[in-house]
C-alpha cells in the first residue's frame, strides 16, 4: 500500500488509465531521440568521465569509478607466487561461473578439453540468475535473422561489430534449441509453439521467456548440465591476475580463496573471461539490478595483460529500476511489463512517450520527465515516474499479471503493493556493461592470443546500446563459441614458461603517466560499510 502522501497522483493515473489505454503514443524521430540521449542519458555526461593515461586504450574515456580500477596497482607483485608448481593444470580454465561461464564450460567439454571454471562467489551467483524479460531469437515464419540484424543494429546506434552482431543473430535459432533441448522450460502454447513477444526496439515478437525468470531457468539449466558433466567448479575463488607465457599468449591466472586469501596458480592452454558486469561499481551514484559480484573484474584483468577494450564509455541503465519501497530501490522492473501492456506515466497521469522504444531513449525520457519538466514523483530516494501496471489485466485479462509475470507481482506483494490494481514507482537502474574486451568472431582478444572473452565482459555484440533478450541471447551464443574455440586451441597449444612481467611493466607505465593511487585492483567485491567520522 502507499501512503497518503501519493494519493493525489494515484487518483490521477486511475482517472486516466482507460484513455491511456486506448491511445498509441507516437514514436520519436531520430533527430529527437540524439537530442534527448545527448541532453539527459548518463553516457553523456562528460564531467563524469576520466581520460585513461596508460595502457592499450590510452587516451579513451571511461567512467571515474573504472578508470580507478583500470589505473590501479596488482593485487600481487611477481613474487607471490610460484608459477613453476602449478595448483591446477587444464587445457581450458574459464573464469566466472554465470551464463556465459557454463556455456563456455559444457562446450569445452563436449569437445573433449579438461575444462575447470573458477568463480568468486558461487557458480550461478551472476546477472544471469536476475534476468527476467526473456532471450530474442527470429525463430517464427514471420521474422528472420537478417530482421532481428537491423533492429539491433539500430538500436545500438550503428555501433555493434558487424561480424559479431551477424553471428549473434545467426545462432540465435539455435541457441533456443539447445537450451530447450537441456531442459529449459519455455513459455509455450497449448500446441508446443514457444510463446514470444515484443521488447524495447524490436519489429517482431521473437522473446522467449519463461515467465519472468528466464534467467534463473536457464541458469537452472545450465548448473544440472556443468554438475551432471563433472565438470570441475572452484567455488568462492577469485581470478585476481591473468598469467601470460613467455610468448605473451594467455596460459592460466592467479587465484585467490575468498576466504582465506590464500594464492594460487592455474595453468592452463586457454583463458575464457566470462565474469559479467560491472553494476556493482555505481557509476554516477545509480543504484543497480546487478548480482553482488559485479565488479568489472575481466576489464581489469585483460586490460593490465595488454587487452584491448571497446566501448567501455557505454552502460546501459535499464530505464525501469524500482524506485519505491526502499527495500528494493534499483531492482530490475523487467521490461516484459510494457511489453505486456503498461505504459509510463507522470505524476499527473499522463503518457509522457511510448511505452517500448529502446533502453537508453526509454532511461533518457524518465530522467527528463524528473529533472526539467519536473513531473516526477519524491520518493525520498529522489524522483520516479508510475509505470501503469493495472494496464496489464485491463488489456490482457484477469489473471494475466500472475499468469506472465508472477516473481515480479511477488516481488510487490511483499511490501504490500498489488501490481494488479496499483501502479508501480521506477527511476533507470544501471543495468548492463555495453563496453568491454575486444574480441574477434572467434571469441578470442584481438591482441592477446589464447585468451577468450563471452558474455556482459565482452564489447562490441550490442554496439552503445542493447536491446531486451540480446544479453541472454549473447551468453548462450558466444559462450558456446568461446567454448568450442578453446578447446579447439589448446589441441595445439604448447606453453611457454609463465610469467606475471605484465605486472611490473604495468606498474611502469603508471609510474611514467604520473598516476599516483592507493587502489588495488579488481575490485571483487563492492564495499557497502558506512564510515564514521572519529
Amino acid at each position: 500500500m502507499y501512503s497518503e502522501f501519493y494519493k493525489e497522483s494515484l487518483e490521477a493515473v486511475a482517472a486516466a488509465r482507460a484513455e491511456n489505454i486506448a491511445m498509441e503514443p507516437q514514436r520519436m524521430t531520430a533527430e529527437q531521440k540524439e537530442t534527448l540521449l545527448k541532453t539527459y542519458h548518463p553516457d553523456y555526461r562528460e564531467d563524469q568521465f576520466s581520460e585513461l593515461k596508460v595502457g592499450p586504450n590510452k587516451g579513451d574515456k571511461v567512467p571515474h569509478e573504472l578508470c580507478a580500477m583500470l589505473e590501479a596497482h596488482s593485487r600481487i607483485t611477481a613474487d607471490c607466487v610460484d608459477l613453476t608448481k602449478p595448483d591446477y593444470e587444464t587445457d581450458v580454465l574459464v573464469i566466472g561461473g554465470g551464463g556465459a561461464g557454463t556455456s563456455a564450460a559444457i562446450e569445452a567439454h563436449e569437445a573433449g578439453a579438461d575444462v575447470m571454471i573458477v568463480t568468486k562467489l558461487r557458480m550461478g551467483d551472476a546477472n544471469t540468475m536476475m534476468a527476467e524479460g526473456g532471450i530474442q531469437a527470429a525463430d517464427k515464419p514471420n521474422d528472420s535473422p537478417a530482421i532481428h540484424f537491423v533492429d539491433a543494429f539500430g538500436g545500438g546506434h550503428f555501433a555493434a561489430k558487424r561480424d559479431l552482431l551477424a553471428k549473434l543473430v545467426c545462432d540465435a535459432p539455435e541457441a533456443i534449441q539447445w537450451l530447450s533441448n537441456l531442459g529449459v522450460e519455455f513459455d509455450k502454447e497449448a500446441d508446443g509453439t514457444m510463446v514470444t513477444t515484443h521488447g524495447g526496439g524490436t519489429s517482431r515478437k521473437r522473446m522467449h521467456a519463461a515467465k519472468d525468470y528466464s534467467g534463473a531457468e536457464i541458469m537452472r539449466t545450465l548448473r544440472d548440465e556443468v554438475l551432471n558433466r563433472n565438470i570441475p567448479v572452484v567455488d568462492f575463488t577469485a581470478a585476481i591476475e591473468l598469467i601470460l607465457d613467455d610468448k605473451g599468449n594467455a596460459a592460466g591466472a592467479v587465484l585467490m580463496n575468498m576466504e582465506t586469501k590464500e594464492l594460487m596458480v592455474a595453468k592452463a592452454k586457454t583463458v575464457v573471461i566470462a565474469t559479467g558486469g560491472a553494476g556493482r561499481m555505481h557509476y554516477q551514484g545509480f543504484p543497480t539490478s546487478n548480482h553482488y559480484g559485479a565488479t568489472a573484474d575481466g576489464l581489469v584483468l585483460g586490460y593490465r595483460a595488454g587487452a584491448k577494450l571497446l566501448y567501455a564509455e557505454t552502460l546501459q541503465y535499464h530505464p525501469t529500476g524500482a524506485a519505491h519501497p526502499e527495500q528494493i530501490f534499483g531492482a530490475l522492473v523487467t521490461e516484459k511489463v510494457r511489453s505486456l501492456g503498461a505504459k509510463l506515466v507522470n505524476r499527473d497521469g499522463k503518457v509522457f512517450m511510448h511505452p517500448l522504444e529502446t533502453r537508453d531513449v526509454t532511461a533518457a525520457s524518465i530522467i527528463r520527465e524528473c529533472s526539467d519538466r519536473e513531473n516526477g514523483i519524491e520518493t525520498g530516494n529522489g524522483k520516479a515516474v508510475w509505470l501503469d501496471t493495472p494496464m496489464i489485466e485491463a488489456i490482457g485479462g484477469e489473471g494475466t499479471i500472475e499468469k506472465r509475470i508472477p516473481a515480479m507481482m511477488r516481488m510487490y506483494m511483499a511490501y504490500g503493493i498489488d501490481i494488479r490494481k496499483e501502479p508501480i514507482l521506477v527511476y533507470p537502474t544501471l543495468h548492463y556493461q555495453n563496453g568491454g574486451l575486444d574480441i574477434n568472431v572467434n571469441g578470442m582478444t584481438t591482441n592477446i592470443d589464447n585468451l577468450f572473452v563471452a558474455g556482459e565482459a565482452v564489447g562490441g555484440i550490442h554496439g552503445k546500446n542493447r536491446l531486451m533478450g540480446n544479453s541472454l541471447l549473447d551468453i548462450i551464443v558466444f559462450g558456446r563459441n568461446a567454448g568450442i574455440n578453446a578447446a579447439k586451441t589448446a589441441k595445439d597449444v604448447e606453453v611457454g614458461a609463465l610469467t606475471l612481467d605484465h605486472i611490473a611493466k604495468f606498474e611502469a607505465e603508471l609510474a611514467d603517466a604520473g598516476v599516483e593511487t592507493d587502489a588495488v585492483s579488481p575490485k571483487l567485491l563492492p564495499n557497502y560499510t558506512k564510515q564514521k567520522n572519529i
